[in-house]
């Protein structure tokens, strides 16, 4: 009966669970996983992604062009306070030369007092 459940959880899941199970076992404070804990995990994970394909999707300019892009996937880390946390895994594609800019103007607004950073870096995010 376990190896039945087992085969119609998988049809339920996209994912690969084996792969899912190294991804959890690779944090140190994970000895043991429980098979209903690893299909959950799967499976909030694969309809987190597809929420944010499809939102992505909506409000982005790839619908024009029938199409999700990296762009449409970086603006939604940027502008959606609920993807915010993806902004570092999904950031905003720039040329070099751009970024040297930046990591040269960082350097001198580092010599600025502590308290006026915090203020700075936010005027970047909005010229960005």
């Amino acid at each position: 009966a376990e190896m039945a459940a087992r085969l119609s959880e998988n049809r339920l899941v996209s994912l690969p669970l084996s792969r899912i199970r190294v991804i959890m076992k690779s944090s140190p404070e994970v000895s043991s996983i429980n098979q209903d804990a690893l299909f959950l995990t799967a499976k909030a994970t694969e309809l987190f992604v597809q929420y944010l394909a499809s939102y992505s999707y909506k409000h982005g300019r790839g619908k024009e062009k029938n199409a999700l892009t990296y762009t449409d996937l970086s603006h939604t880390a940027e502008e959606c306070e609920t993807f915010q946390f993806l902004a570092d895994i999904l950031p905003k594609k720039i040329l070099a030369s751009k970024y040297l800019k930046m990591l040269e103007k960082e350097k001198r607004d580092g010599e600025v007092g502590e308290g006026e950073e915090e203020d700075k870096e936010e005027e970047d995010e909005d010229e960005a």
